[in-house]
Protein backbone atom coordinates (compact mmCIF):
# COMPACT_ATOMS: atom_id res chain seq x y z
CA UNK A 1 0.00 0.00 0.00
CA UNK A 2 0.99 3.62 -0.49
CA UNK A 3 0.15 6.83 1.37
CA UNK A 4 -0.24 5.48 4.88
CA UNK A 5 -2.25 8.31 6.43
CA UNK A 6 -5.24 6.48 7.88
CA UNK A 7 -7.50 4.08 5.99
CA UNK A 8 -9.04 6.77 3.77
CA UNK A 9 -5.60 7.49 2.37
CA UNK A 10 -4.63 3.94 1.46
CA UNK A 11 -3.89 3.16 -2.16
CA UNK A 12 -3.84 -0.61 -2.66
CA UNK A 13 -1.10 -2.08 -4.84
CA UNK A 14 -2.05 -5.61 -5.85
CA UNK A 15 -0.74 -8.13 -8.34
CA UNK A 16 -2.00 -11.53 -9.40
CA UNK A 17 0.36 -14.49 -9.31
CA UNK A 18 0.51 -14.32 -13.10
CA UNK A 19 1.69 -10.72 -12.86
CA UNK A 20 4.14 -11.25 -9.98
CA UNK A 21 5.26 -14.70 -8.83
CA UNK A 22 6.51 -14.22 -5.26
CA UNK A 23 8.72 -17.30 -5.65
CA UNK A 24 10.96 -15.34 -8.04
CA UNK A 25 13.34 -13.19 -6.00
CA UNK A 26 14.47 -10.88 -8.80
CA UNK A 27 10.90 -10.01 -9.81
CA UNK A 28 9.88 -9.39 -6.20
CA UNK A 29 12.87 -7.11 -5.70
CA UNK A 30 12.10 -5.21 -8.91
CA UNK A 31 8.46 -4.74 -7.88
CA UNK A 32 9.41 -3.28 -4.49
CA UNK A 33 12.08 -1.00 -5.95
CA UNK A 34 9.64 0.34 -8.54
CA UNK A 35 6.51 0.74 -6.39
CA UNK A 36 8.15 1.51 -3.01
CA UNK A 37 5.08 0.69 -0.89
CA UNK A 38 4.74 2.30 2.52
CA UNK A 39 2.90 -0.64 4.07
CA UNK A 40 2.91 -4.38 3.27
CA UNK A 41 0.48 -7.12 4.32
CA UNK A 42 2.04 -10.51 3.62
CA UNK A 43 -0.76 -13.07 3.44
CA UNK A 44 0.47 -15.02 0.42
CA UNK A 45 1.32 -18.66 1.11
CA UNK A 46 0.85 -22.19 -0.13
CA UNK A 47 -2.03 -23.48 1.99
CA UNK A 48 -4.46 -26.39 2.12
CA UNK A 49 -6.27 -28.86 4.32
CA UNK A 50 -4.92 -31.95 6.05
CA UNK A 51 -4.55 -33.98 2.85
CA UNK A 52 -2.59 -31.28 1.01
CA UNK A 53 -0.32 -30.39 3.94
CA UNK A 54 0.43 -34.04 4.67
CA UNK A 55 1.12 -35.17 1.10
CA UNK A 56 2.97 -32.06 -0.16
CA UNK A 57 5.35 -31.39 2.72
CA UNK A 58 8.29 -30.47 0.47
CA UNK A 59 6.30 -27.91 -1.49
CA UNK A 60 4.77 -26.44 1.67
CA UNK A 61 8.22 -25.94 3.19
CA UNK A 62 10.13 -24.72 0.16
CA UNK A 63 7.51 -22.45 -1.39
CA UNK A 64 6.38 -20.76 1.81
CA UNK A 65 9.91 -20.04 2.94
CA UNK A 66 10.81 -18.69 -0.50
CA UNK A 67 7.81 -16.37 -0.56
CA UNK A 68 8.52 -15.08 2.94
CA UNK A 69 12.23 -14.59 2.40
CA UNK A 70 11.74 -12.77 -0.90
CA UNK A 71 9.06 -10.38 0.35
CA UNK A 72 10.57 -9.62 3.77
CA UNK A 73 14.02 -9.03 2.34
CA UNK A 74 12.69 -6.71 -0.38
CA UNK A 75 10.46 -4.82 2.07
CA UNK A 76 13.38 -4.25 4.40
CA UNK A 77 15.62 -3.17 1.54
CA UNK A 78 13.31 -0.38 0.37
CA UNK A 79 12.46 0.67 3.93
CA UNK A 80 8.71 0.11 4.16
CA UNK A 81 7.13 1.94 7.10
CA UNK A 82 5.26 -1.13 8.35
CA UNK A 83 4.77 -4.80 7.46
CA UNK A 84 2.10 -7.18 8.75
CA UNK A 85 2.88 -10.88 8.40
CA UNK A 86 0.01 -13.36 8.77
CA UNK A 87 0.97 -16.46 10.69
CA UNK A 88 -1.49 -19.24 11.53
CA UNK A 89 -2.96 -20.98 14.55
CA UNK A 90 -1.75 -24.23 12.95
CA UNK A 91 1.74 -23.48 14.20
CA UNK A 92 0.81 -23.66 17.87
CA UNK A 93 1.67 -26.91 19.74
CA UNK A 94 -0.75 -29.81 19.39
CA UNK A 95 -1.48 -29.92 23.11
CA UNK A 96 -1.31 -26.21 23.89
CA UNK A 97 -3.32 -24.96 26.86
CA UNK A 98 -6.82 -23.85 25.81
CA UNK A 99 -7.53 -21.07 24.98
CA UNK A 100 -4.21 -20.74 23.19
CA UNK A 101 -2.08 -17.80 24.30
CA UNK A 102 0.55 -16.19 22.10
CA UNK A 103 3.17 -17.40 24.57
CA UNK A 104 2.37 -21.00 23.60
CA UNK A 105 4.39 -20.70 20.38
CA UNK A 106 7.14 -23.38 20.34
CA UNK A 107 6.16 -24.52 23.84
CA UNK A 108 5.58 -28.12 22.70
CA UNK A 109 5.45 -30.55 19.75
CA UNK A 110 3.42 -29.57 16.68
CA UNK A 111 0.62 -31.54 15.04
CA UNK A 112 2.39 -33.94 12.64
CA UNK A 113 -0.17 -33.65 9.81
CA UNK A 114 0.72 -30.00 9.17
CA UNK A 115 4.26 -29.88 10.56
CA UNK A 116 5.86 -28.77 7.28
CA UNK A 117 3.47 -25.83 6.93
CA UNK A 118 4.00 -24.91 10.58
CA UNK A 119 7.78 -24.92 10.35
CA UNK A 120 7.66 -22.67 7.31
CA UNK A 121 5.34 -20.21 9.05
CA UNK A 122 7.44 -20.18 12.22
CA UNK A 123 10.48 -19.32 10.09
CA UNK A 124 8.57 -16.31 8.74
CA UNK A 125 7.53 -15.22 12.23
CA UNK A 126 11.08 -15.45 13.51
CA UNK A 127 12.41 -13.57 10.47
CA UNK A 128 9.98 -10.69 11.12
CA UNK A 129 11.09 -10.57 14.75
CA UNK A 130 14.75 -10.68 13.72
CA UNK A 131 14.33 -7.74 11.33
CA UNK A 132 12.69 -5.76 14.13
CA UNK A 133 15.36 -6.64 16.69
CA UNK A 134 18.42 -6.30 14.46
CA UNK A 135 17.46 -3.42 12.18
CA UNK A 136 14.49 -1.74 13.86
CA UNK A 137 11.95 -2.44 11.11
CA UNK A 138 8.31 -2.18 12.22
CA UNK A 139 7.34 -5.72 11.26
CA UNK A 140 4.38 -7.20 13.17
CA UNK A 141 2.81 -10.69 13.16
CA UNK A 142 -0.88 -11.63 13.50
CA UNK A 143 -2.09 -15.20 14.12
CA UNK A 144 -5.56 -15.62 12.56
CA UNK A 145 -7.95 -18.47 13.35
CA UNK A 146 -9.21 -20.75 10.55
CA UNK A 147 -10.40 -18.52 7.72
CA UNK A 148 -13.44 -18.92 5.47
CA UNK A 149 -15.46 -16.76 3.11
CA UNK A 150 -15.82 -15.63 -0.52
CA UNK A 151 -12.88 -16.15 -2.91
CA UNK A 152 -11.73 -19.24 -0.99
CA UNK A 153 -10.30 -22.35 -2.62
CA UNK A 154 -13.20 -24.78 -3.03
CA UNK A 155 -11.23 -27.74 -4.37
CA UNK A 156 -12.63 -30.73 -2.41
CA UNK A 157 -9.23 -32.45 -2.28
CA UNK A 158 -6.85 -29.60 -1.48
CA UNK A 159 -8.84 -26.88 0.30
CA UNK A 160 -9.56 -26.33 3.98
CA UNK A 161 -12.41 -28.01 5.83
CA UNK A 162 -15.33 -25.58 5.29
CA UNK A 163 -14.92 -24.89 1.55
CA UNK A 164 -14.17 -28.55 0.89
CA UNK A 165 -17.33 -29.71 2.67
CA UNK A 166 -19.40 -26.99 1.00
CA UNK A 167 -18.28 -28.14 -2.44
CA UNK A 168 -18.89 -31.81 -1.62
CA UNK A 169 -22.43 -31.18 -0.33
CA UNK A 170 -23.24 -28.98 -3.32
CA UNK A 171 -22.05 -31.51 -5.88
CA UNK A 172 -23.64 -34.45 -4.06
CA UNK A 173 -26.96 -32.63 -4.07
CA UNK A 174 -26.76 -31.88 -7.78
CA UNK A 175 -25.87 -35.50 -8.54
CA UNK A 176 -28.54 -36.92 -6.23
CA UNK A 177 -26.03 -38.90 -4.17
CA UNK A 178 -27.33 -40.41 -0.94
CA UNK A 179 -24.26 -39.64 1.16
CA UNK A 180 -21.02 -37.70 1.48
CA UNK A 181 -17.86 -39.06 3.10
CA UNK A 182 -15.75 -36.70 5.20
CA UNK A 183 -12.34 -37.27 6.78
CA UNK A 184 -11.83 -38.18 10.43
CA UNK A 185 -14.28 -38.45 13.30
CA UNK A 186 -15.70 -34.94 13.16
CA UNK A 187 -14.83 -34.35 16.82
CA UNK A 188 -11.97 -31.81 16.49
CA UNK A 189 -13.04 -28.28 17.37
CA UNK A 190 -12.05 -25.21 15.38
CA UNK A 191 -12.48 -21.44 15.59
CA UNK A 192 -13.64 -20.04 12.22
CA UNK A 193 -12.94 -16.41 11.29
CA UNK A 194 -14.80 -14.75 8.41
CA UNK A 195 -12.46 -13.17 5.88
CA UNK A 196 -13.94 -9.65 6.21
CA UNK A 197 -13.29 -9.76 9.96
CA UNK A 198 -9.65 -10.59 9.28
CA UNK A 199 -9.42 -7.69 6.84
CA UNK A 200 -10.84 -5.41 9.53
CA UNK A 201 -8.31 -6.75 12.05
CA UNK A 202 -5.41 -6.19 9.64
CA UNK A 203 -6.40 -2.55 9.14
CA UNK A 204 -6.83 -2.11 12.88
CA UNK A 205 -3.44 -3.62 13.74
CA UNK A 206 -1.61 -1.54 11.16
CA UNK A 207 -2.96 1.57 12.87
CA UNK A 208 -2.83 0.44 16.50
CA UNK A 209 -0.14 -2.20 17.05
CA UNK A 210 3.64 -2.08 17.00
CA UNK A 211 5.40 -4.89 18.83
CA UNK A 212 7.67 -7.85 18.25
CA UNK A 213 5.16 -10.06 20.09
CA UNK A 214 2.73 -12.02 17.93
CA UNK A 215 -0.99 -11.28 18.37
CA UNK A 216 -3.98 -13.62 17.98
CA UNK A 217 -6.99 -12.74 15.79
CA UNK A 218 -10.17 -14.78 16.16
CA UNK A 219 -13.79 -14.85 17.28
CA UNK A 220 -13.45 -16.43 20.73
CA UNK A 221 -15.82 -19.35 19.99
CA UNK A 222 -15.20 -22.77 18.51
CA UNK A 223 -17.34 -25.49 16.97
CA UNK A 224 -16.75 -29.16 16.19
CA UNK A 225 -16.15 -30.17 12.59
CA UNK A 226 -19.22 -32.40 12.88
CA UNK A 227 -21.40 -29.47 13.99
CA UNK A 228 -19.96 -27.26 11.25
CA UNK A 229 -20.72 -29.96 8.68
CA UNK A 230 -24.33 -30.18 9.85
CA UNK A 231 -24.77 -26.40 9.54
CA UNK A 232 -23.19 -26.47 6.10
CA UNK A 233 -25.50 -29.27 5.00
CA UNK A 234 -28.47 -27.11 6.03
CA UNK A 235 -27.11 -24.03 4.25
CA UNK A 236 -26.49 -26.00 1.05
CA UNK A 237 -29.87 -27.78 1.49
CA UNK A 238 -28.35 -31.21 0.99
CA UNK A 239 -30.64 -34.00 2.20
CA UNK A 240 -28.15 -36.88 2.13
CA UNK A 241 -26.24 -38.54 4.94
CA UNK A 242 -22.78 -37.68 6.26
CA UNK A 243 -20.38 -40.58 6.68
CA UNK A 244 -17.14 -40.17 8.62
CA UNK A 245 -14.02 -42.01 7.45
CA UNK A 246 -12.37 -42.64 10.81
CA UNK A 247 -9.33 -44.25 9.18
CA UNK A 248 -8.21 -40.75 8.13
CA UNK A 249 -6.46 -38.30 10.50
CA UNK A 250 -8.32 -35.70 12.53
CA UNK A 251 -5.50 -33.23 12.95
CA UNK A 252 -5.22 -31.10 16.08
CA UNK A 253 -8.01 -31.99 18.58
CA UNK A 254 -8.88 -28.39 19.44
CA UNK A 255 -7.82 -24.87 18.53
CA UNK A 256 -9.37 -21.78 20.07
CA UNK A 257 -7.43 -18.61 20.72
CA UNK A 258 -6.93 -16.41 23.75
CA UNK A 259 -7.94 -12.99 22.40
CA UNK A 260 -7.13 -10.91 25.48
CA UNK A 261 -4.43 -8.93 23.70
CA UNK A 262 -6.42 -7.79 20.66
CA UNK A 263 -9.65 -7.31 22.65
CA UNK A 264 -7.67 -5.12 25.03
CA UNK A 265 -6.74 -2.90 22.09
CA UNK A 266 -10.41 -2.52 21.14
CA UNK A 267 -11.01 -4.89 18.22
CA UNK A 268 -13.59 -7.73 18.05
CA UNK A 269 -14.92 -9.91 15.23
CA UNK A 270 -18.47 -9.16 14.03
CA UNK A 271 -19.67 -11.92 11.67
CA UNK A 272 -21.93 -14.68 13.15
CA UNK A 273 -20.85 -18.11 11.90
CA UNK A 274 -24.13 -19.14 10.30
CA UNK A 275 -24.48 -15.83 8.48
CA UNK A 276 -20.90 -16.15 7.25
CA UNK A 277 -21.63 -19.61 5.86
CA UNK A 278 -24.71 -18.33 4.03
CA UNK A 279 -22.79 -15.44 2.50
CA UNK A 280 -19.97 -17.75 1.46
CA UNK A 281 -22.34 -20.22 -0.20
CA UNK A 282 -24.15 -17.41 -2.00
CA UNK A 283 -20.81 -16.26 -3.41
CA UNK A 284 -19.92 -19.86 -4.36
CA UNK A 285 -23.18 -20.26 -6.27
CA UNK A 286 -22.63 -17.01 -8.16
CA UNK A 287 -18.94 -17.52 -8.92
CA UNK A 288 -17.86 -21.16 -8.67
CA UNK A 289 -20.83 -23.49 -8.99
Amino acid sequence: MRHYEGRAGWELLTRTRQELDLLEEEKVTAFFEKEKPDVVILSAAKVGGIRAAYTQAVEFLLENMQIQNNVLRAAARVGVEKLLFLGSTCVYPKNAEIPIKESSLLAGPMETTNEAYSIGKIAGIRLCQAYRQQFGHDFIVAMPANLYGPHDNFDPEHSHALPSMMRKFHEAGKAGRAGVTLWGTGTPRREFLYVDDLASACAFLLENYSSGEIINVGVGQDISIREAAEQLREVVKYAGEIEWDTTQPDGNPRRILDLSRIHGLGWKAQMPFRQGLEMTYRWFLENRA
